[in-house]
C-alpha cells in the first residue's frame, strides 16, 4: 500500500522521538510576523540562543500596520514597537525583513506563494493560525504559538504529534457564482468547527484538481476553521505552473529537477486515508455565515436556523448567536442590511480576487449608506493591480483602496468595526468582536459576495445581482 502526501513529507522531515512521545519535526521555511515573533526573541535572549538557521527563516509585518500611512514612525506608539523590534531583531539575528516599501511586504500567507519561498514537501511553520494556506502547494504547513515559534527560532525543530489524514473529495463542477469560498465554508459547515480535529485535510476531486493556485490556497487557508491542524492539496501541472519564474525557485533544469521532485510527493494512488468524505460540487451554492462561527453557515436561499428545531447545547448556541447577530429564526439571510463591505485578508487578498471583483463592480456604485474597502495582499499585489487599473474601479464604484496589510480581518490596526455594524467580509472568521468592535456583527462570504453586498447595500445572491444565471 502507498502513502499519502502527509506521511511521505513527515518520514523526509522527521527527525526523532522524544522522551514525551512527541516526535521532533524539522522545519523547512519558517515565516515571522510582528505580532507573535517579538516575544518570541525576547525568549531566546532570556536563554544566550541565537536563531539556528536564519536562512530558513522570513520576516514581514502585516497585522498591526495601518493601510492608510504607513510612514514610519508609526502613528499608533504600540505598532510603531512592535515592528522596530521584529527589525532589529531580524537584523541582530540575520533574517531577511520584508519591510514596507521594500516591494516585498504583505500579509504573510500572500507574500511567502508569491516569491516561490513556499514549494512543495516542505515543513512550513508561522506563527499565525491561518499557515494552512501553504498547504494548498502540497505542503504540511502549521499554525504555532510564541512559545513554539521560539523553539523553531532557536533549533529549527517542532515537537508534536502524527495526524490522521481525512480525504475529502469535491467532485463534478461548480454552479454560476460559485467559488473556492463557497466550498471551504460548505466543508466547515458540513463537518463542524470541530470535524478536523486531529486530522490533516487532504483536498481532492475534480473541483479542486480545475481551480487555480490563488483559489486552492483559499480552500487551505480556512483549514484550521474546520478544527483541522492543517490542510493541503498535492501538488500537479497548476502547482509547477504557478512556481515557474518566480523569484525564490529554481531556473532552468534546476527548476525540472525540482518540479519532478515536487510532483514526487502526492498521494499514491493505492494510498491509505483515516477518513473520506466525498461531496458533489454542484450541492454547493454560494454561502454566507448567519452566526459567530464560521461553521454557523448556509447558502443564500436558506433561512436563519431556528434553535426550537434542535435541543441541548445546539440550541443554546443558536439562541446566543441570533440574539448577537440581531437576527431572527427562520428569516432569510438575503436581504440582512450592512453597513460595511470589507475585501482582502489572507484568504481572499490576491490579486485574481481583486480581478474578479472589478468586473462585476465596473460601472456600478457601492450603496450610499456602505462603507466599503479593498485592500491588497502584499505589496506585489497592489503593484501588479495599479498595472491593471484596478484602483481606479474600485475608487469609481465607491470602495476605498487601501495600502496592504490585514486591515479589518482582525483589526489590529486602525481598520475597525464601530458599534453594531453589519460587516460583509472577505475574510476567515466571524467570532465576536474579531473586526474590533465587541458588539460588531460580521458576514463572511466570498469576494464576489462582497461585491454584490457592497452594491445592494444589503447580504444578496450574486448570481441575481450580476446576472450569472439560474438560482437554485
Amino acid at each position: 500500500m502507498g502513502n499519502n502526501l502527509y506521511q511521505k513529507i513527515w518520514e523526509n522531515h522527521v527527525v526523532g522521538q522524544l522522551a514525551s512521545g512527541q516526535f521532533q519535526l524539522f522545519i523547512g521555511l519558517h515565516l515571522i510576523h510582528e505580532v507573535t515573533s517579538p516575544q518570541a526573541f525576547g525568549m531566546l535572549r532570556d536563554k544566550g540562543l541565537r536563531v539556528a538557521y536564519a536562512e530558513r527563516t522570513f520576516a514581514t509585518v502585516d497585522h498591526i500596520i495601518p493601510t492608510t500611512d504607513q510612514s514610519r514612525p508609526l502613528k499608533d506608539d504600540m505598532a510603531e514597537k512592535m515592528i522596530q523590534v521584529l527589525s532589529d531583531a531580524s537584523s541582530d539575528n540575520g533574517i531577511e525583513f520584508f519591510a514596507p516599501n521594500s516591494g516585498r511586504q504583505g500579509i504573510v500567507h500572500v507574500v511567502g506563494p508569491e516569491l516561490g519561498l513556499t514549494q512543495p514537501g516542505m515543513t512550513i511553520c508561522c506563527g499565525d493560525s491561518h499557515t494552512s494556506t501553504h498547504g494548498a502547494f502540497g505542503c504540511i504547513a502549521l499554525g504555532i504559538g510564541t512559545s513554539q515559534v521560539r523553539d523553531v527560532l532557536a533549533s529549527q525543530t517542532l515537537a508534536m504529534d502524527p495526524l490522521k489524514v481525512r480525504r475529502i473529495r469535491i467532485e463534478g463542477s461548480l454552479s454560476a457564482g460559485v467559488t473556492a469560498k463557497d466550498v471551504t465554508l460548505h466543508i466547515i459547515r458540513t463537518l463542524g468547527v470541530n470535524g478536523g480535529v486531529g486530522y490533516a485535510y487532504e483536498y481532492a476531486g475534480e473541483v479542486i484538481e480545475a481551480m487555480s493556485m490563488e483559489e486552492r490556497m483559499t480552500v487551505c487557508n480556512m483549514s484550521i476553521e474546520g478544527g483541522a491542524r492543517c490542510g493541503y492539496i498535492c501538488p500537479d501541472d497548476v502547482t509547477i505552473e504557478y512556481l515557474r519564474g518566480r523569484e525564490r525557485v529554481p531556473v532552468g533544469k534546476e527548476f525540472e529537477a525540482a518540479a519532478e521532485k515536487w510532483l514526487s510527493y502526492r498521494s499514491d494512488a493505492d494510498a491509505a486515508f483515516d477518513d473520506e468524505i466525498l461531496i458533489q460540487g454542484d450541492s454547493i451554492q454560494p454561502t454566507v455565515t448567519w452566526g459567530v462561527t464560521p461553521g454557523q453557515a448556509i447558502s443564500i436561499t436558506e433561512l436563519v436556523p431556528d434553535p426550537e428545531a434542535v435541543s441541548g447545547l445546539d440550541r443554546n448556541l443558536i439562541s446566543d448567536a441570533l440574539a448577537y447577530m440581531q437576527l431572527q429564526a427562520n428569516q432569510p439571510i438575503d436581504g440582512v442590511r450592512i453597513d460595511v463591505a470589507f475585501l482582502g485578508s489572507c484568504t481572499n487578498g490576491r490579486l485574481s480576487d481583486f480581478k474578479e471583483v472589478a468586473e462585476y463592480i465596473k460601472g456600478r456604485k457601492v450603496a450610499g449608506h456602505v462603507r466599503a474597502l479593498a485592500v491588497p495582499g502584499s505589496e506585489q499585489v497592489d503593484l501588479e493591480a495599479r498595472q491593471l487599473g484596478l484602483p481606479e474601479i474600485f475608487e469609481a464604484a465607491g470602495f476605498e483602496w487601501r495600502l496592504p496589510g490585514c486591515s479589518m480581518c482582525l483589526a489590529m490596526n486602525p481598520d475597525k468595526l464601530v458599534g453594531d455594524q453589519v460587516c460583509a467580509s472577505s475574510s476567515n472568521r466571524n467570532f465576536i468582536g474579531r473586526q474590533g468592535s465587541s458588539t460588531g456583527r460580521t458576514i463572511l462570504m466570498s469576494p464576489a459576495m462582497v461585491a454584490a453586498a457592497a452594491i445592494e447595500g444589503k447580504v444578496s445572491d450574486v448570481r441575481t445581482t450580476f446576472n450569472l444565471g439560474t438560482v437554485k
